[in-house]
């Protein structure tokens, strides 16, 4: 079964989502920076791992992104589902930011 990630994100309602392939071995598919994605998938331990209901997150809200991550990693299936709603939240978005916001060309400094 070959890696192979569909990256969906939507910056907020009512907008057009993004989407990107990602594969691994080598790093490939559409995304902006296959690398760094992969590194970050690589870096962090269980990266599709939900917040446990038993945590206590802090009430703060970090923005309307929502994203999914589906399709199948280092041999597992991956249904991922990623939101800035709380701290525990945003936190996941931010471990996984080279993976659901990569820089676009209006982000790299001039």
């Amino acid at each position: 079964m070959a890696d192979e990630l569909v990256i969906t994100v939507v910056d907020g309602p009512g907008q057009e989502p993004r989407r990107w392939t990602l594969t691994s071995d080598p790093p490939g598919g559409t995304h902006p920076d296959p690398e760094g994605a992969c590194r970050a998938l690589d870096r962090v331990r269980a990266p599709f791992a939900p917040v446990p209901p038993e945590m206590a997150c802090l009430q703060v809200y970090g923005g309307p992104e929502t994203a999914t991550i589906t399709g199948t990693w280092r041999g597992e299936r991956v249904d991922a589902a990623y939101r800035r709603t709380d701290g525990c939240e945003i936190a996941r978005w931010t471990r996984l930011r080279a993976v659901l916001a990569p820089p676009g060309p209006s982000d790299r400094p001039v």
